[in-house]
């Protein structure tokens, strides 16, 4: 039971790209009336939605903070042509996850709503003999919350963050700016609850999830993006709550198809998890 501790603050450094989903056609007519001041940022934004969404995969570098901690970082590819997944390395000490593994970083997975880490065979318990501990997205999120972030969709994922963007209740254009060292235009951009779809069931504060629990709930998300050359993001900032998330976009496309660890490698820690956050309620 000692490294559920640890699979709190890892788990909320492996789901903290969920912060926005796709919404309904309804609901973006209703913006579209709304933000009709500000065709010109929303058009753009609509470029850039595209263009991330077309290309299905990026190299990222993520960092994820919390009022309290120290920022956790993460890097390695990001896929969602096909579903929401990643394969990265997250930083070990930062995650709190060092009885687990002595490397300073820990190999992570998220593969059809599932999170995989890489950890060193354990003595006892679920995890005894096994290469690799499971949590599924249900200890994060709910149950409900989970199904609405898993899928073909890609919901999740940054280009759903992207796609949210068109559906935002507030926007502004900030100026050109130099980012990671790259020319880019500043968007910033509010999110509520109305206009977040599917995303509501995962950020709905009346439950005591995970998330909610990392985050303290959250009625809205503010986005910063940067977009730069070919109508690509240079970076995209979200602020859930009392958690702020960074993505910065290294390279898109041709990067590879992320796969599930053999079964047999795994012990599942779901139910423990689930256990662990509802003592902590």
């Amino acid at each position: 039971m000692g490294y559920t501790r640890g699979v709190v603050w890892a788990g909320v450094a492996a789901v903290a790209l969920a912060g926005t989903a796709g919404c309904g056609a309804e609901t973006a007519k209703r913006t579209a009336e709304a933000v009709g001041h500000a065709d010109a940022i929303m058009a753009a934004l609509g470029r850039a939605t595209d263009r991330t969404d077309a290309l299905g995969s990026a190299e990222v570098k993520m960092t994820t903070a919390m009022k309290g901690g120290a920022p956790i970082a993460m890097e390695g590819t990001y896929s969602w042509g096909d579903g929401f997944a990643y394969d990265v390395e997250m930083d070990t000490k930062a995650a709190k996850m060092e009885t687990l593994t002595h490397s300073p970083t820990i190999h992570t997975l998220l593969v059809d709503g599932a999170y995989y880490y890489d950890t060193e065979p354990q003595s006892s318990g679920p995890l005894k003999g096994k290469e690799w501990m499971k949590v599924d997205g249900s200890a994060v999120f709910g149950e409900k919350g989970a199904q609405a972030l898993t899928g073909s969709s890609g919901a999740g994922s940054p280009a759903a963050s992207m796609r949210g963007l068109k559906y935002a209740s507030d926007v502004k254009s900030l100026g050109k700016e130099t980012v990671d060292g790259k020319s880019a235009t500043h968007y910033w951009a509010v999110i509520d609850k109305n206009h977040m779809g599917k995303a509501k069931d995962a950020l709905a504060s009346e439950d005591d999830t995970l998330f909610n629990s990392a985050t303290g709930g959250a009625d809205t998300i503010t986005m910063d993006v940067w977009v730069g050359a070919k109508d690509l993001p240079v970076r995209l900032k979200e602020v859930i709550g009392a958690m702020t998330v960074t993505m910065d976009f290294e390279k898109f496309g041709a990067t590879a198809h992320v796969k599930a660890p053999p079964a047999a490698q795994v012990g599942d820690v779901t139910d423990l998890m689930k256990k662990a956050v509802a003592q902590q309620q």
